[in-house]
């Protein structure tokens, strides 16, 4: 199984726009950070979770060609906004394309992209062609089990998704009870780490490292990540089998 990160970054990207700090005007390519979003590759299958506004870029820098099945953590627009691009995967896959989120989600998407879940004849212009699935529960994708993971976002629930060892769960202030022992036996966590400063609906740093060493996965990286935090001198600092990630990271597991 293979780990892409297509972006890391928070909401706003990095840099930021008007935004003159050190992180935004760094050299380094690792402080560069897209809206966060993944692709799971496993079976000679490619799995997408969430579509960011930058999808087309993302695919383009890390050459994705080729898309199985889109899943999505929730509906905010960072997550989402990229959905549109999704037509060129029903090129390449040669037919529509399984689409994974919960009933609220689906619902959001169902409005935002009306084009795309309407069934028009006379719609004028290439849309992707989708197919909703709901997720209510554990099931098997192109041969492996997907655990829904369930996360608190401040007050919104969303989605982290486990396969095998590996599991992501971006955009989250807190982890249920119920959730600790579907995160038990890692090999790799990925989870959200905003910035030093605590935050409403987000981890913040120290936050996450408390709760990666409860979860205590072989080894961590952090997504979602903003301009506070500088690749290299944050990593100084975590322990050992801890990282922040970055956009076009390949984690082999």
């Amino acid at each position: 199984m293979k780990l892409l990160f297509l972006g890391t970054g928070t909401s706003h990207g990095i840099p930021m726009i008007g935004c003159d700090c050190s992180v935004c005007r760094s050299p380094d390519p690792r402080d560069k950070r897209s809206r966060p979003s993944v692709v799971v590759q496993y079976g000679g299958r490619t799995v997408l979770i969430d579509t960011t506004p930058e999808l087309r870029l993302q695919c383009l820098a890390c050459n994705i060609e080729h898309v199985d099945a889109v899943l999505y953590t929730h509906h905010h627009a960072d997550h989402v906004a990229g959905l549109d691009d999704l037509r060129r995967f029903n090129v390449s896959g040669q037919g529509p394309l399984p689409v994974y989120a919960a009933r609220d989600t689906l619902d959001r998407l169902a409005v935002m992209f009306d084009y795309a879940f309407r069934h028009d004849p006379d719609y004028p212009s290439a849309k992707p062609a989708l197919e909703p699935r709901l997720i209510d529960r554990p099931w098997e994708l192109y041969g492996q089990r997907v655990e829904p993971i369930p996360l608190l976002h401040g007050e919104l629930p969303v989605l982290g998704f486990r396969f095998g060892g590996l599991a992501y769960c971006t955009d989250c202030s807190r982890i249920p009870d119920a959730s600790w022992k579907l995160l038990a036996g890692l090999d790799v966590l990925v989870l959200d780490g905003l910035r030093k400063r605590p935050h409403p609906t987000h981890f913040n740093l120290d936050q996450a490292v408390e709760a990666a060493a409860r979860i205590g996965a072989r080894q961590t990286y952090f997504t979602h990540i903003a301009h506070e935090l500088g690749h290299t001198e944050t990593n100084a600092n975590l322990p050992a089998n801890m990282a922040l990630a970055y956009d076009g990271q390949v984690v082999e597991l």
